[in-house]
Formats: structure tokens, sequence, C-alpha cells
């Protein structure tokens, strides 16, 4: 399936929704209604009606939505019916935790590959963590990593000053998703999606409304 113009906004939504429908189902409930599910994810139910509508009729009326049908029929909007394979370069103290982040294998990314400047400087900090010897592979190797492994997003948690050069190697190894964890606006050519991620942003949004009612 395919769409076109939908709001970003309404996408991550569906994640949301995508999560609180796989906690309602391990309570062991069957169905839910819109208000339910919205309540249960912070927004409203003509919001939820209105982002499931861009992709077709969802529910019964008078009954909602039955869980187990409702997620997966999300699961495929968001293409996450198939493993996603992931490359993080840049293990430091952030790419390193990515690492352990367990779940990733829930949503369906496999990270399949780790790379860093200096291999052995962080080979045996990151293998002691994992319990389990890890492979470090330097930023060079990139190209010909991503044709073996089939690497389709790459991560970037580099320094910020080596984030374009980073990322340049990204797009010259034919990876077309990037998610950037570092400070720096990169720069891509059409074709490759970048998302990027930096934690204060969402910081300062809190500090504003904060700021803002006590004014």
């Amino acid at each position: 399936m395919k769409f076109s113009k939908i709001p970003e906004a309404t996408i991550r939504r569906l994640s949301t929704y995508a999560r609180c429908l796989e906690m309602l189902e391990e309570k062991g409930d069957a169905v839910v209604s819109s208000a339910q599910l919205a309540n249960d994810c912070g927004v409203n139910a003509a919001q939820v009606r209105k982002d499931l509508a861009y992709f077709g009729e969802f529910g019964i009326r008078g009954v909602g939505y039955y869980i187990r049908d409702l997620y997966e029929d999300i699961i495929n909007i968001l293409g996450l019916n198939r493993e996603w394979r992931i490359g993080i370069i840049g293990i430091g103290n952030l790419g390193a935790s990515l690492l352990f982040y367990k779940d990733f294998l829930k949503q369906n990314y496999k990270i399949v590959a780790a790379f860093d400047i200096d291999p052995s400087g962080v080979v045996g900090r990151v293998s002691e963590k994992m319990g389990k010897p890890m492979e470090i592979l330097h930023p060079d190797q990139l190209k010909e990593a991503a044709k073996d492994r089939k690497i389709d997003i790459a991560i970037i948690s580099t320094p910020a000053s080596e984030a374009q050069k980073v990322a340049d190697k990204v797009v010259g190894a034919n990876i077309k998703g990037i998610l950037n964890f570092t400070p720096s606006q990169i720069k891509v050519p059409k074709g490759v999606v970048v998302k990027n991620v930096y934690f204060t942003n969402v910081l300062d949004n809190v500090a504003y409304l904060l700021h803002s009612k006590r004014r």
C-alpha cells in the first residue's frame, strides 16, 4: 500500500495507536472504542477516526475496533510487517545505548552492524555490556557491509562535526533511510529519507509549556 500527502503528525499517532492496542491486547481486551483508544493515547476520538480515515474504513459502528485486526492494519500501513535492518554509526555513550535497546526487535527493527572510527577502542567496552563479543566495523567498511548485510536504515550518533561526512558515506553506500541523532543538520540528495532526533528540542518544548503557564 502507498499513501501520499498524509500529515506526519498522523503517522506519529498511528505508531502511538499501535503501542496502545498492543497493551490493550496484553490485558486481554478484544474490542476497543474510538473514545477509549483516544483516551489511552492522549488524543480525542474525532482525531482517531480522522487519522484512520486516511487509510480506509475500520471498525464496526456501535461495536468499535477489533484490537488485533486494527493493530495488524496499522502495522501494515507503517510498513512494520517486515524486518528493517539497521546500522549504527558512532558507538559512544548514545550509540552503545542504542545497541542495548531491546525494544527494537519488538518493532521489527534489527541492528545488523555497528561502526566507529576507533573499533578496537570501543569493542571491549561494548562487548562487556552486551555480555558477548560485539563486532565493531570502521565507517570505511560501510559500503561493503551495507550490501552484504542489506542495511535499510543508518543511525548516526557521531559527534556533530562528523555527521555530514558520515551521511555522505551512508548515501554512497546506497542506504535510503537515516535517523540523525546529532544536532547537525545534514544534507542528502532527493530520495534519501532523513529524520532528526535531538532530544533537547523536546526538552525545549516542555520548558516552553511550563514557562508559558507561569505567565
